[in-house]
């Protein structure tokens, strides 16, 4: 795009008042959004992303380069001119993000970048652009076994409905939060939450949200969920039947019977197979729940924040009267352990058959401990998942179908702020990528409101003309790095994560 569409400058009634005051200083409508704002000199636009300098509208972000010269996740110098006219850089080093690249709206007009570099002998072209999604969000699983609310409860932000808890995973509890309906189909406020909250959530700042009728937690990406105030230590080993069969061999000759609780499947290690194949005697044990196969129990209790994500703080409160008749004694010793070995507690039958609790026998400290050491450290994992569609792809081609098929040919390789992007099979763009992988500071907002993302698509320059692409509009790598773009010509080197 020319530099003559951006200094073309709105009616803004200016005029000199009495006494020779003016009555407004001059500004310049910028069309990087729907929004179009008019900026004054040395003003920012509602996004803080555009500004006005001298009359010209300008990213106020450098343009990110990748640079594996540069150890990993690493920053040095925020200018990349010099330094390309000084030395020699093969093309392979260097990666143009569309991080502080510009955007395609509106999108009649090739991406603010398409560039072309030499990979191992091919001419490869990377079209570069700042997306703007409203059918977007996040996905985020938070490692924790504690409950922090049931399935298709509303997930809040400042009190505002930003999502909602989905099916759980092994180990871990999952949101699904922003999406098109929470960005644009409710009331103001909750558009402008949901979009402050997903791009928080994205630059890997620390959010709290609130689930109705469950917990408050506080997610960062790369770090460990806080629920009520309390920082998670660890992801489960397994289920309560897994932690059975990874263990029971540790156990034997040490303790008579195991109970590891859980809030899926509670696992008793007298009756279950790995107990069975051990040679492990019946106690006549008798476990509250109802039970699924030998071993394995459901719904021994309510979920919670107590032992293996139950709402019990006793583990007593899950058996019943034990069975003399099959094995029940006094002096019968128990272990009841958790799935993270947070919780564990020692117990020996009197003889009325009732558990009593004694102290942890130091040969018995060891199997809890292991549970521990094979619980892999809570974390909180940031997923940003777009449709990458609409017109934005005819900043790529004039044929945008073509780009569609050519990803799901994998002829094009699809990446966000230089992150792998892992596409959905089917109809349309729809991409999923780690945000951890991403740049710091790589996602932004218009205030209509929607998401602003990097987004880039990389491809043999044969097969980009092919599908109909801008070549008109492709530039050398030494080009870019030399005089910028119509944003710009600020540039900053990172190194890749």
């Amino acid at each position: 795009m020319s530099d003559d569409s951006h200094d073309t400058r709105a009616d803004t009634g200016e005029g000199v008042m009495p006494g020779g005051a003016r009555a407004r200083p001059d500004k310049i409508r910028c069309d990087a959004c729907p929004v179009m704002c008019y900026i004054a000199d040395r003003q920012t636009g509602a996004c803080d992303r555009y500004a006005n300098e001298g009359g010209r509208i300008v990213r106020c972000d450098p343009l990110t380069v990748l640079d594996r010269r540069i150890a990993a996740g690493g920053e040095i110098r925020p200018f990349l001119k010099s330094d390309w006219q000084g030395a020699l850089v093969s093309d392979d080093d260097l990666f143009v993000s569309a991080i502080g690249a510009g955007t395609t709206y509106p999108d009649y007009k090739p991406a603010p970048f398409i560039i072309s570099r030499a990979i191992d002998g091919v001419d490869v072209v990377t079209v570069v652009t700042e997306a703007i999604y409203s059918y977007c969000g996040v996905k985020v699983k938070i490692d924790t076994d504690r409950h922090l609310g049931a399935e298709g409860a509303v997930v809040r932000a400042a009190g505002e409905a930003v999502g909602l808890v989905i099916t759980s995973e092994y180990g871990s509890q999952m949101l699904s939060l922003g999406g098109v309906d929470h960005l644009t189909g409710g009331s103001k406020p909750e558009g402008r939450v949901t979009c402050d909250t997903v791009v928080r959530l994205c630059n890997c700042e620390a959010v709290e949200l609130t689930i109705d009728g469950g917990v408050s937690v506080v997610v960062q990406a790369g770090r460990a969920p806080i629920v009520d105030g309390k920082a998670e230590a660890r992801m489960r080993v397994g289920c309560g039947s897994a932690t059975i069969g990874m263990f029971a061999a540790q156990w034997v000759g040490l303790v008579d019977e195991v109970v590891v609780v859980d809030d899926h499947i509670t696992g008793v290690v007298s009756e279950h197979q790995a107990g069975k194949v051990l040679g492990w005697p019946d106690t006549g044990i008798r476990i509250k729940g109802r039970r699924s196969t030998p071993g394995r129990y459901f719904q021994v209790a309510k979920p919670g924040l107590g032992w293996g994500g139950t709402d019990i703080q006793d583990p007593l409160a899950i058996l019943g009267e034990w069975n003399p008749k099959k094995g029940a004694r006094p002096g019968l010793s128990l272990l009841m352990v958790s799935t993270t070995g947070e919780h564990a507690a020692y117990f020996v039958l009197d003889e009325a058959l009732r558990p009593v609790e004694q102290p942890m026998p130091d040969a018995l400290r060891p199997s809890v401990d292991l549970i521990a050491e094979n619980c892999e450290p809570a974390l909180c994992t940031v997923m940003f998942m777009a449709g990458a569609g609409g017109s934005l792809r005819s900043g790529v081609t004039r044929n945008p179908v073509r780009l569609t098929r050519s990803v799901h040919a994998l002829k094009t390789s699809v990446t966000c702020g230089g992150a792998k992007a892992w596409v959905w099979p089917g109809g349309g763009i729809t991409l999923m990528v780690d945000v951890t992988e991403m740049p710091p500071g790589s996602f932004g907002y218009v205030p209509t409101p929607a998401i602003v993302a990097p987004l880039e698509f990389t491809l043999p320059r044969a097969d980009y003309v092919a599908l109909g692409g801008h070549d008109s509009a492709v530039r050398s790598l030494a080009d870019v790095l030399e005089h910028g773009g119509d944003y710009g010509t600020a540039l900053r080197a990172v190194g890749p994560k």
